[in-house]
């Protein structure tokens, strides 16, 4: 409520003109010819290029067009070394509604000389992100960069009003000073004020200065060290939430209580049950006899019965859209056959209420982009939901407006997460749990063929459940099937380096089965001949896989998503005129403090001539999030590596 209150308020001060628009950028500043002079980093030893300052100014533009935030920003670095230079090669994203504009730049060179930035050297792209999460950026070069010389640019962005403006602090590159300014919205009649939240940092005090700002001063901010496998961003990054509360001093459990009870009363009406919705629990429930038969009908019913609006493939005029939008409950989702993903989940709860359960639709951090945090006395990054219904005296979690996801699994967002079980007295967090190694399967099998040259061919199946088959059909559902076929075919040349044909993908439409992906291989050059031996790596599926983990030491924390599972079934047949020289079975080992296990066997049937090899291999406890500290590094690069080894493992054939 508080939300619609402060946009019908700002919309009312755009409308009449109360806020000017902000002042432009000023021109550049000056040079110090002691920072042109500068020989090494101050707040890095090591760093190849390092900001000399940074500064932010936030204001709020109401007049002249649409509500927005105005975040104006203005960088001074200094480049070292060569591989400093490419400080100078610079992307600026903008996400959702926003854009980026007042671009301009330059660089000064060593011995005072100034070129230009020119506008026709600024380029638009879009990249495609995890989940794909379209992000476009704003790219460009400055000119002349070498090492000595100070290059500095500044630029404009334009987001929509959102009363909850995350800012990030912390760079590529080591920040000397970073000033930030902020000029609170302020709405008459309405006594909302702003807070400021800092993660991963120290927060500076901030001051008025007189003009109706606020200004901080961080200093010697170190560079963000992205590494592969880690954690979030937001988990890292230096950050800064800016976010407007009627109680500054609100405690977080008395707020989670009001926030619980109000969700309830919000989506009371909403999971209501009506004659039609029991009659169709009713039915869809059948013959079930216990608990889980029962919610595991009432969900294939919601997720099969009731479509997604926006999924692919569904067209809604824009009468459809109206309706839906304006007929809530979970009688109209019924009634129509289609609905949002959360009238999808309402509807399953009204089902689940319907069935003589208690069921609450409940909110849920996605830690794709952060972990909850208990202690915020806000809901900013409770920003999922998921369907919690009492069985018994446990609760268990259900998401069946989310199209393909199984019965009994959340997506892995979701997972290990404490989700708020709204409650018109006493709401409560409860952790969802988190799946187990093998509901999280790679089945591969294959029979293969090799010749005395080394070529292999073969038919391969490989079979996906859980978070794995999750992935794939979020990777190839708004894609034709040629674009699907080449997504498969990219994968498996990447891992095996061979000619791929006949792919054929199966139940990609049916969450409760396995997605299966079928096709047909020709690897030249496979086996390494030398002279009268062939060299055979019996792992065909991990023959281009790189150690998981390279570098020899970490700076942040490793950060697995899910536990997952892989078991290989492989026939190799040997060429004619060809025997065994050597083959050794690769080694079986448990994992350290029960984390998993690595088995492989390998058989080699003389009077059929051909090897079976076998393999399984799964990672992660039950019920615990795999992000570990980095000091557990070593033990986790010994782990891969020891399994990577095992994976290269050789068979040695030799020519009679």
């Amino acid at each position: 409520m508080k939300r619609l209150l402060i946009a019908s308020a700002c919309l009312t001060l755009w409308i009449f003109g109360l806020w000017g628009t902000a002042a432009r950028a000023e021109d550049w500043k000056p040079i110090d010819p002691a920072h042109l002079a500068q020989k090494t980093p101050v707040v890095d030893p090591s760093a190849d290029a390092e900001a000399i300052f940074w500064e932010m100014s936030l204001a709020d533009n109401f007049g002249g067009g649409d509500p927005e935030n105005v975040i104006r920003n203005y960088i001074r670095i200094k480049v070292f070394t060569e591989r400093g230079k490419e400080a100078g090669n610079v992307e600026l994203p903008f996400y959702n509604n926003g854009r980026i504009g007042d671009i301009a730049g330059r660089t000064i060179k060593p011995d005072g000389s100034i070129v230009e930035l020119k506008k026709d050297a600024i380029f638009d792209r879009t990249l495609v992100k995890v989940g794909n999460q379209k992000v476009r950026v704003k790219t460009f070069a400055l000119p002349a960069v070498e090492p000595g010389c100070i290059i500095e640019y500044r630029w404009t962005e334009h987001r929509d009003v959102y009363f909850y403006v995350p800012l990030t602090l912390q760079r590529e590159l080591p920040v000397q000073q970073l000033t930030l300014r902020v000029k609170p919205i302020a709405i008459p009649g309405y006594d909302y004020r702003m807070r400021v939240q800092l993660f991963n940092g120290t927060l500076p005090e901030f001051k008025e200065d007189g003009k109706g700002f606020y200004l901080a001063r961080f200093q010697k901010i170190p560079a963000l060290r992205e590494e592969p496998l880690m954690p979030p961003e937001d988990e890292v990054r230096q950050w800064m939430l800016l976010y407007y509360t009627e109680d500054l001093k609100l405690e977080a459990a008395k707020y989670w209580k009001e926030t619980g009870k109000r969700a309830y009363d919000r989506y009371k009406d909403r999971m209501k049950v009506t004659d039609d919705v029991r009659a169709a629990a009713t039915t869809a429930i059948g013959n079930a006899a216990t608990p889980e038969e029962k919610l595991e009908r009432l969900f294939t019913f919601c997720q099969t019965k009731i479509r997604n609006a926006f999924t692919s493939g569904m067209t809604l005029t824009p009468d459809e859209l109206k309706k839906m939008r304006e007929k809530k409950g979970p009688s109209e989702t019924l009634k129509r056959g289609y609905g949002t993903f959360e009238d999808i989940d309402l509807l399953f709860a009204a089902m689940a209420n319907a069935a003589g359960f208690t069921a609450r639709l409940a909110k849920v951090t996605d830690r794709s982009d952060a972990f909850f945090k208990v202690n915020f006395a806000d809901d900013y990054f409770l920003r999922s939901f998921v369907v919690a219904v009492q069985v018994g005296a446990d609760w268990k979690f259900y998401d069946p407006g989310v199209t393909r996801t199984r019965y009994g699994m959340l997506r892995w967002q979701e997972e290990g997460m404490p989700a708020l079980i709204p409650d018109p007295k006493e709401s409560r967090f409860i952790v969802t749990p988190i799946s187990k190694a093998g509901d999280s399967l790679t089945r591969r099998t294959g029979k293969f063929a090799l010749d005395e040259g080394g070529t292999l061919t073969g038919e391969v199946r490989i079979e996906y459940t859980g978070h794995r088959a999750l992935d794939w059909r979020y990777l190839l559902e708004d894609e034709s099937p040629a674009k699907q076929e080449e997504f498969v075919r990219r994968d498996i040349q990447s891992v095996i380096g061979a000619e791929v044909s006949d792919i054929k993908i199966e139940n990609f439409n049916d969450s409760a089965k396995s997605l299966i992906i079928s096709c047909k291989i020709v690897a030249p050059g496979y086996a390494k001949r030398t002279g009268k031996r062939l060299f055979i790596p019996v792992s065909i599926f991990e023959q281009g896989a790189k150690p998981m983990f390279s570098d020899a030491t970490r700076t942040q924390d490793i950060y697995l998503k899910f536990p997952w599972a892989e078991e290989d079934n492989l026939t190799i047949s040997v060429p004619d005129g060809f025997e065994l020289d050597n083959a050794n079975a690769p080694q079986s080992f448990e994992l350290p403090s029960g984390y998993g296990k690595y088995e492989t066997s390998l058989k080699y049937s003389e009077a059929d001539r051909f090897f079976v090899y076998r393999r399984s291999f799964s990672f992660g406890k039950t019920d615990e999030l795999m992000r570990f500290p980095s000091t557990a590094y070593p033990v986790l690069k010994q782990i891969f590596d020891a399994v990577h080894k095992q994976d290269e493992h050789t068979v040695i054939l030799k020519a009679k």
